[in-house]
């Protein structure tokens, strides 16, 4: 089994535990007080009404004095109504405080996330890890979340065995008298022997329940795959993109349906019958067993005459919360070594290190927007591979020339662009802003010279006018104007809201659902409201016909003026208009050149690439 190999000693499970707690401790210190003090109060009850049970029995066995028996029921009335009132105050305060861990849950993550080098957001097995972590989540629970539930549970089991030690300390101390035939009761070992009967069984039990749990973990990884086919099979039906081809081609019936029936019977449901239901089954036994021993011990003493009949409700009582509290703390024990393996998954994450260098000069903001770009002799390869997908780049452009990039798909046309925006840095070579290698300059700073519509552009469900900004405050006129530009005037007018008109219907009912192609627009007025000196366009038209790309792009020509645009299309028509066309082929800058120049060369790839798209415009 895989939690074999890693399996963590209780030392290490508890320090992850406690680095779980630090970063909850952050976030949301409230829940450790809430969960304290509701802890506290829940786990002191059972003994308040315990004790007082007993001491009204005493009363009524023995001397049956009206004013004592009033006085102790009007005070277990009072203190049981007392912490019922402080049960559901502090209830109430700590659901309010997990409610409110559960959403920063997602948060711990999420930051993360984006303070992560684009790099590693870009990896395989990052993006691995951070589904594994959910779906240990999705699982059981495990991971960092759960620790919240471990630290109320320790409170609980730490609070009744004091309070348990605290009301039977007396049972093992009190003498059956010596002329009775039970007075071996009082010698030591006869004590000691079944306190050590009374422990072993109350050991036992979470051991058993321990190794019932083992089970979840070893299957783990087969319940990532389970969980996460289960997950996509459940919610499909409420993916109204996915609504017509359901229906179209019966696939709730045909495949999800048959799906659910294998997750049925898998392993994992058949052990849960077996062996896993077998060892909690045991571990209920044998606290059956338990209540039974401390019974029979208490019950024997009594009658023995060393305590009356009140005082036995109060030593049954203590004696198995005392062990239930021991049992329930060496559960909770055993689930956090359980949890540390996740909690190693959680953490491996959390602790990728941010690699690239950040840089320290200021990048120049010229009036004059005059920026040149080199790249000199770059080579890239994607980490964890050995493939290069760029192989010894060199070009040079300045601010001001319009640049197109062409090429077959998986030529290196977007990689480029991404070296370009410093997503990545060069496996070899240098590219150089003014002269001066990219990384020198201050990371956060350099990128916002950059407007880029990447191919994967992504909208949010927030009114369009946010959407173009990428801000909730934001010049609407200008908004305007770049949504103009893009093509968008005519859609705009049709639109309820205008501007303050939600996209899709995520988070409002009356949201309008748009075309690809209307996304594209918005995207591109995106790019030109954020007003950086290089515009990039990362075939973010491709939903568009080759009429609407030509217009975009020849308007959108005229509107970037000074600045540096760079175009990467797959439709050769389009970027006719450029100063210069760069054609990429196998990772390489096989040719440069205008257009005219380029088609000239009929031995060209260019020459290629544009014979083969033009058949299909010419007769």
């Amino acid at each position: 089994m895989e939690n074999e190999k890693t399996k963590l000693t209780y030392r290490q499970s508890w320090k992850m535990n406690l680095r779980a707690w630090k970063i909850w401790w952050k976030l949301c210190p409230g829940v450790f007080y809430s969960t304290l003090v509701f802890s506290i109060v829940k786990a002191s009850t059972p003994y308040v009404t315990i004790f007082l049970s007993a001491q009204i029995i005493n009363e009524l066995a023995e001397n049956r004095r009206p004013e004592e028996l009033t006085k102790w029921v009007i005070l277990t009335l009072f203190c049981a109504a007392g912490c019922a009132l402080l049960q559901g105050i502090f209830s109430r305060w700590a659901n309010y405080e997990k409610a409110f861990a559960s959403q920063m849950d997602s948060q711990i993550y999420m930051k993360k996330m984006l303070s992560l080098d684009y790099a590693d957001i870009d990896r395989q097995a990052v993006f691995d890890l951070y589904s594994q972590i959910k779906q240990n989540a999705q699982w059981t629970g495990w991971g960092v979340h759960r620790t919240l539930s471990y630290f109320e549970e320790l409170v609980m089991a730490v609070v009744q065995i004091m309070g348990g030690i605290g009301l039977s300390v007396s049972l093992f101390l009190l003498k059956v008298p010596q002329n009775s035939s039970l007075a071996f009761m009082n010698h030591p070992l006869c004590v000691v022997g079944i306190m050590g009967l009374m422990l072993l069984i109350a050991v036992v039990s979470p051991i058993c329940n321990n190794q019932g749990n083992q089970y979840w973990i070893s299957y783990a990884s087969e319940a990532k795959q389970v969980n996460r086919s289960f997950s996509f099979y459940a919610n499909i039906c409420k993916d109204r993109k996915r609504a017509a081809d359901l229906r179209m081609y019966q696939q709730q019936e045909n495949v999800c349906n048959i799906y659910f029936s294998r997750i049925e019977h898998s392993t994992i449901a058949k052990n849960a019958k077996g062996p896993m239901g077998l060892w909690n089954a045991l571990s209920q036994c044998i606290t059956a067993v338990l209540t039974g021993v401390v019974y029979a011990f208490v019950c024997v003493k009594a009658w023995a005459g060393a305590f009356g009949v009140g005082s036995v409700t109060q030593y049954v009582g203590a004696i198995t919360q005392l062990f239930q509290g021991l049992s329930k703390l060496l559960e909770t024990m055993g689930g956090m070594r359980a949890n540390g393996e996740f909690l190693q998954t959680s953490f491996q994450f959390l602790d990728i290190p941010n690699r690239m260098y950040q840089g320290s000069l200021t990048t120049e903001k010229r009036s004059d927007r005059n920026y040149e770009v080199e790249f000199r002799d770059v080579s890239f390869r994607y980490p964890d591979t050995d493939q290069w997908v760029l192989h010894h780049v060199n070009i040079k452009f300045r601010v001001g020339s319009r640049l197109a990039v062409v090429g077959m798909n998986g030529s290196g046309k977007t990689t480029f662009i991404k070296l370009l925006c410093r997503l990545y840095d060069p496996t070899e070579g240098e590219i150089l802003l003014n002269g001066i290698n990219i990384r020198k300059y201050r990371y956060d700073e350099y990128i916002r010279i950059f407007s880029v519509v990447f191919q994967d552009f992504k909208l949010l469900a927030l009114p369009l006018g946010e959407n173009v900004a990428g801000s909730a405050e934001y010049d609407r006129e200008q908004v305007k104007k770049c949504l103009a530009y893009a093509g968008f005037t005519q859609r705009l007018e049709t639109l309820p809201k205008g501007l303050d008109t939600y996209l899709y219907k995520d988070l409002k009912e009356e949201g309008v659902d748009i075309s690809g192609g209307e996304a594209q627009k918005i995207a591109i007025a995106r790019a030109l409201y954020k007003d950086a000196p290089f515009i990039i366009l990362d075939e973010p038209t491709a939903a568009l016909d080759p009429m609407a790309e030509a217009e975009i792009y020849s308007r959108f020509n005229e509107i970037v003026t000074d600045k540096t645009a760079i175009y990467i299309s797959h439709r050769l028509s389009s970027c006719k208009f450029c100063d210069e066309i760069a054609v990429f082929h196998e990772g390489q800058i096989v040719q440069k050149g205008t257009h005219e120049e380029l088609v000239a060369d009929t031995a060209g790839k260019y020459y290629e690439l544009w014979s083969a798209q033009a058949q299909y415009y010419t007769k």
